[in-house]
C-alpha cells in the first residue's frame, strides 16, 4: 500500500494500538500532522510546551505499563523536550518520541531550527533513530516501540526529515522484529538462581529490596508471595512505593537518604540482600563502604551494566524480575515458613517502635505531612499520585498510603521538577476512572503551570495541591543543616495568586489556611471535576526526616529536628 511517510507515522501508532499521542506542532512535522487531522485512531493532545508533552507521555507509560507516545519538531521544540527524554531514560519508562527534523539536504547546514537531535540524545535515550530512506521508516517504527517496551525499558527517538514524511513509499508494517544485536536476557541463568535459593534458606536475616524493576515487570504480586511464604522483611525504593502495600506487615518502608530507620537499620544489619529490580542508587547506599558491610548481595536486575556496577554483588542474576521469582519461589516453597525470621523481625520491629516515622503536627499551622495523611484517608487507592520534586516529593513517598503499583509517579533518578502537572495528566488520560492527585510545591508548579491551559481545553480534572512553604524547601533544608541557614535565593515569598491563576486558565482554585478549609476545598475539587489548584499554607520550616547526610552511613540518620527557625 502505497503512502506519505507522514501517513505512515500515523498508521504505526494505529498498528501498535496507541490511544494518545502528546505533542507539540512545527514547521518540519507539519506534514506529520497533517495526517492526524485525517484519521480518527488515536486521540492528541495539543500541550502547552514541549517538554509537558513529554512528560504527560512519561506519565501515561508509568500509570498504564503502556509505551508512551510524544511528537515535537526540530530545534527548539526538540530541545525542549530532551528534559523529558532524560526523566525517563533515568527511570527506565517506555516511550517512543517522533520528532521531526530539517530535510535531509539541510542536515549539516545550520538550517533553520536545526538541531543534532541524535547526538544530543544520544546519553539519554535507550536507542535513537535518524530516518534516511522512506522504505526504513515502517522498520524503524516497529523496532522503536519493540526496544522501548522490552528487556529494560527506555524512551527512543525517532527523528524525521522532513522530506521523509513527505515521500510516497511502500507501507507494509513488520509483523515481527529482528534484531540481531539486541537479545535481552530474561530468564536467567538456572544455577545462579539455584545458589541464590540455597543462600536464602541459609540466611538468619534475609532482607527484600524491592526497586522499580518490580512496577516495570509487573512482578508485584510475587514479591509478595515470596516475602508471606518465608517471613521475609522487605524495603521499597522511591521508585517501588505500592509494590508490598502499606498495611503488609513485612514492609519496613521505604529506605534511603530519606527511608525509614527501621529500613536504613535493617539493610545495615542484614547478612542477605535480595535486591529485585533495583540498582543501588547512591540516595539508597549512602557511604558505599559503609553499605551493608555483613551481608551477601543477591542482584536480580534485566540489565546487565547494573550488575555490581556500583556494589559488588555474590549471586549475580541477569533476568527479568517475574521471570526469575517465579523459579524462585518453585525453588524455596515447602522448604522455608514465616516463623523462620521472627527473632529478625522482632529486631526490626524494635527499631520501627524507637524511632518511628512521625511528624508533630500542629493546630495552629497546616503541617505538609498531615495534608498528604489526609488525602491518603479520604481517597486512599483510589487515587493516582504524581508529584514534582522537593520536599513534597519525599513526604509523599513517606506519608501516603500506596496500596498498589503504579499508583506512585514520580522523578526518581533525574529529580526533575516540573514533571508531576504534565505526568498528572498523562496519568488521568491513561486511568480515567482515577482520581488524579499532584502533590507540588510552590517552587515546582511555577515551571510547567501553563498546562492549566491543556487540562482546561481537553476537560482532565486533575487536583493540584500545592504545600506552599514560600521556599525552594528542600534546598532551604539543605542550607539549614549544612550552610549555617544562609538562605541564597530560595525565598519565594513573592508569589502569584494561584487561586487566580488557575480560574483565569479555566479551571478552579482554593486558598487554604485551615484544616477545615483544605477537606471542604479537596471534595469540592473532586465534586467540580475540573483541573484544580489547592494552595496549602503550610510550615515554611518543616524539615523532611530521618535524613541520611549526603555520603554519610544508612545507619547515621538525622532523626531530630535541631535547626531553628530564622
Amino acid at each position: 500500500m502505497k503512502m506519505s511517510g507522514a501517513r505512515m507515522v500515523c498508521e504505526a501508532l494505529i498498528a501498535e494500538g496507541v490511544k494518545t499521542v502528546f505533542g507539540y506542532p512545527g514547521g518540519a512535522i507539519m506534514n506529520v500532522y497533517d495526517e492526524i487531522y485525517k484519521q480518527d485512531g488515536f486521540e492528541h493532545i495539543l500541550n502547552r510546551h514541549e517538554q509537558a508533552s513529554v512528560h504527560a507521555a512519561d506519565g501515561y507509560a508509568r500509570a498504564t505499563g503502556d509505551v508512551g507516545v510524544a511528537m515535537v519538531t526540530s530545534g527548539p521544540g526538540f530541545t525542549n523536550a530532551v528534559t523529558g527524554l532524560a526523566t525517563a531514560y533515568m527511570d527506565s519508562i517506555p516511550m517512543v518520541v517522533i520528532s521531526g527534523q530539517v530535510p535531509l539536504s539541510l542536515i549539516g547546514t545550520d538550517g533553520f531550527q536545526e538541531i543534532d537531535a541524535v547526538g544530543i540524545s544520544r546519553p539519554c535515550t535507550k536507542h535513537n533513530y535518524l530516518v534516511r530512506d522512506i522504505k526504513d521508516l515502517p522498520r524503524i517504527l516497529k523496532e522503536a516501540f519493540h526496544i522501548a517496551r522490552s528487556g529494560r525499558p527506555g524512551p527512543v527517538l525517532v527523528d524525521i526529515p522532513k522530506d521523509i514524511t513527505a515521500q510516497i513509499g511502500e507501507f507494509e508494517y513488520p509483523k515481527s522484529v529482528n534484531i540481531p544485536s539486541y537479545k535481552p536476557t530474561t530468564k536467567g541463568n538456572k544455577r545462579q538462581i539455584d545458589k541464590a535459593v540455597e543462600a536464602i534458606l541459609k540466611s538468619k536475616k534475609p532482607l527484600l529490596y524491592v526497586g522499580g524493576g518490580v512496577v516495570l515487570s509487573n512482578a508485584s504480586d510475587l514479591v509478595r508471595k515470596l516475602a508471606n511464604m518465608g517471613g521475609i522483611p522487605a524495603v521499597e525504593t522511591l521508585m517501588a512505593r505500592g509494590v508490598m502495600g502499606a498495611d503488609n506487615p513485612l514492609l519496613q518502608g521505604m529506605l534511603g537518604m530519606h527511608g525509614n530507620y527501621s529500613s536504613n537499620m535493617a539493610m545495615s544489619e542484614t547478612d542477605l540482600i535480595i535486591s529485585l529490580g533495583a540498582r543501588f542508587d547512591d540516595r539508597v547506599t549512602g557511604k558505599l563502604s559503609e553499605f551493608a558491610k555483613y551481608a551477601d548481595i543477591i542482584h536480580v536486575d534485566i540489565d546487565p551494566a547494573n550488575i555490581s556496577k556500583l556494589v559488588d554483588v555474590d549471586y549475580p542474576i541477569v533476568g527479568d524480575v517475574s521471570i526469575v521469582l517465579e523459579k524462585m519461589i518453585d525453588g524455596i516453597e515447602g522448604k522455608i515458613n514465616p516463623d523462620r525470621y521472627s527473632d529478625w523481625r522482632d529486631v526490626l520491629d524494635k527499631y520501627d517502635n524507637l524511632h518511628p516515622l512521625s511528624y508533630e503536627d500542629s493546630d495552629e499551622v497546616i503541617k505538609p505531612q498531615w495534608v498528604i495523611e489526609r488525602v491518603g484517608e479520604l481517597i486512599g487507592e483510589d487515587a493516582v499520585i504524581t508529584s514534582d520534586v522537593g520536599q513534597h516529593q519525599m513526604w509523599t513517598a513517606q506519608h501516603y498510603p500506596f496500596d498498589r503499583p503504579r499508583q506512585w509517579i514520580n522523578s526518581g533518578g533525574l529529580g526533575t521538577m516540573g514533571f508531576g502537572f504534565p505526568a498528572a495528566i498523562g496519568a488521568k488520560k491513561g486511568c480515567p476512572d482515577k482520581i488524579v492527585i499532584n502533590f507540588t510545591g510552590d517552587g515546582s508548579i511555577l515551571m510547567n503551570m501553563q498546562e492549566l491551559v491543556t487540562a482546561s481545553e481537553y476537560k482532565i480534572p486533575v487536583i493540584n495541591i500545592i504545600l506552599n512553604n514560600n521556599f525552594l524547601g528542600m534546598v532551604r533544608q539543605w542550607q539549614s543543616f549544612f550552610y549555617d541557614s544562609r538562605f541564597a535565593e530560595t525565598d519565594l515569598s513573592y508569589q502569584p495568586d494561584y487561586k487566580a491563576v488557575a480560574e483565569a486558565c479555566g479551571g478552579i482554585g482554593y486558598t487554604v489556611t485551615t484544616k477545615e478549609e483544605f477537606d471542604k476545598a479537596l471534595k469540592d475539587a473532586i465534586e467540580k471535576n475540573r483541573v484544580a489548584f489547592i494552595n496549602v499554607a503550610v510550615n515554611r520550616f518543616e524539615n523532611v526526616l530521618p535524613m541520611v547526610p549526603a555520603g554519610g552511613a544508612l545507619y547515621n540518620m538525622i532523626l531530630a529536628d535541631k535547626t531553628k527557625e530564622k
